[in-house]
């Protein structure tokens, strides 16, 4: 894969064929999203999408922060036509192209555009010591990449109201009992924590994954009788694939399923 300026990305993570790493990389400004990180963010997305071999993404930051929001300094004088020309939100669309299971490995600060990137995500895993939040009401604007939307259906509309409103932060704890966080582990131990659960999720059905996440995603999209159809149907949809043969024979034989993919 290509260097690119503002992230690194790793294949064979920690030597596991199906797992790639991709970490945010401007540490002087805590990771702060410009607008050409998010293009090299959505580039690597695609590809490691594209990539057979890749079953699980894990997006990270580092110790200090997943990222601390957006780059202010870029967009401080924009203009509303100086907004919409710099397309920074065709970037956040397409992350939701990506088919594959994407998990945020959060430490340190994960604020405004850093929030919304991680809840972009289908799960975040948070170190003890992750702050959350949105605020953008301190700098005089509101969220503008899902801070409005994904954070209320994350936690609920009184709590989305505190935390936009306000712009206080929330810390990993809060953010797991609010349903923002999947699980909280200590903060030195995250990315092993992290790659232990991608390890399982690698492990499972690839297409199965795939339509799980598709299904679980259009629950968010859609009415409940809606999205109980789409449900049947890729459920239907898996019994054209070999893995779904292999894992029910391996289930009947007690033996552990060898997938394919396919």
């Amino acid at each position: 894969m290509k260097i690119f300026e503002n992230i690194l990305v790793t294949k064979n993570y920690r030597d596991h064929a199906h797992i790639a790493l991709l970490q945010l990389n401007r540490p002087k400004v805590l990771n702060a999203l410009s607008t050409d990180l998010m293009k090299e963010v959505v580039e690597a997305m695609l590809a490691l999408d594209d990539d057979p071999n890749v079953r699980v993404i894990i997006m990270t930051g580092n110790d200090r922060a997943f990222a601390a929001g957006a780059d202010i300094g870029q967009m401080m004088e924009n203009s509303p036509i100086d907004q919409i020309n710099d397309n920074r939100f065709r970037s956040w669309k397409q992350l939701s192209l990506v088919s594959k299971p994407i998990i945020a490995a959060v430490n340190g600060f994960a604020l405004g555009g850093g929030c919304e990137l991680a809840m972009s995500c289908d799960l975040i895993i948070a170190g003890d010591k992750a702050q959350f939040g949105q605020p953008e009401i301190k700098i005089g604007t509101i969220p503008g990449a899902g801070g409005t939307q994904r954070f209320t259906r994350a936690v609920g509309k009184s709590k989305a109201m505190l935390a936009v409103l306000t712009g206080d932060m929330i810390d990993a704890y809060a953010a797991e009992k609010a349903g923002l966080v999947a699980k909280v582990v200590p903060a030195e131990t995250l990315m092993q924590e992290v790659f232990e659960i991608c390890k399982v999720i690698a492990n499972r059905a690839p297409v199965a994954v795939k339509l799980a996440k598709e299904a679980v995603n259009m629950a968010f999209e859609t009415s409940l009788k809606d999205g109980m159809e789409f449900e049947r149907r890729n459920f239907y949809l898996t019994f054209s694939s070999k893995d779904q043969k292999e894992g029910m024979k391996a289930f009947m034989e007690k033996r552990e399923p060898k997938y394919e993919g396919n």
